[in-house]
């Protein structure tokens, strides 16, 4: 397979590893900030947006080769949040989250020689239960900086789990990449086995 992941995410990884996906991983040096200035699309769009610059990006430097984007994004109470810049950032997210409802949008895009052959987009819907200051103070204190490079300061594999009390959508998208939607575009285009 000559599959490249753009993308640095250590849980997209593991579950591509885990599906017995083969691939390269060559992170997209794009700059998300200034892609999202030039939307103005809903938070889902903005995720399959830049899912697919990140793939476009990639397979500019990789001719010929099967290019894979991911991105997330989190929206809670219709604001949309990027990673915590520190830890006290972080702890600000958690606050604002703290009995509400998170949307977490999770696209793919799937491109080859500056051309997208296939994207998606997912959401999961989390309901995060009421978090007293304690327990954001101890929860950062295990988890950062493990979770600055995670939008919505969680990693649900870990003690992220610990923040809701009830999540609805597909894990895979909750961990950060539709995977089964992706699994079969890369049936369909011949890189796996039917």
């Amino acid at each position: 397979m000559s599959l490249v992941l753009a993308s640095q995410s250590a849980s997209r990884w593991a579950m591509l590893e885990a599906a017995g996906v083969s691939f390269e991983a060559l992170p997209a040096a794009v700059d998300e900030r200034a892609i999202e200035q030039g939307l103005d699309g809903s938070a889902a769009d903005t995720a399959l947006e830049l899912a697919r610059a990140k793939a476009l990006a990639v397979s500019a430097q990789r001719p010929g080769r099967l290019v894979l984007g991911s991105d997330s994004l989190v929206e809670v109470d219709g604001r949309r949040f990027d990673k915590p810049a520190s830890r006290e950032d972080a702890a600000q997210h958690l606050r604002f989250f703290s009995g509400r409802i998170m949307y977490l949008h999770s696209a793919a895009a799937l491109a080859r020689d500056g051309e997208v052959l296939w994207d998606h987009g997912a959401a999961a819907k989390l309901k995060v239960r009421l978090l007293s200051d304690q327990f954001i103070t101890a929860y950062l204190g295990h988890e950062w900086p493990a979770v600055a490079g995670c939008v919505g300061v969680f990693r649900i594999e870990a003690r992220g789990v610990q923040l809701f009390e009830a999540i609805e959508g597909d894990q895979f998208t909750v961990l950060g990449m539709p995977l089964l939607p992706v699994l079969g575009a890369l049936r369909d285009l011949g890189e796996l086995a039917s």
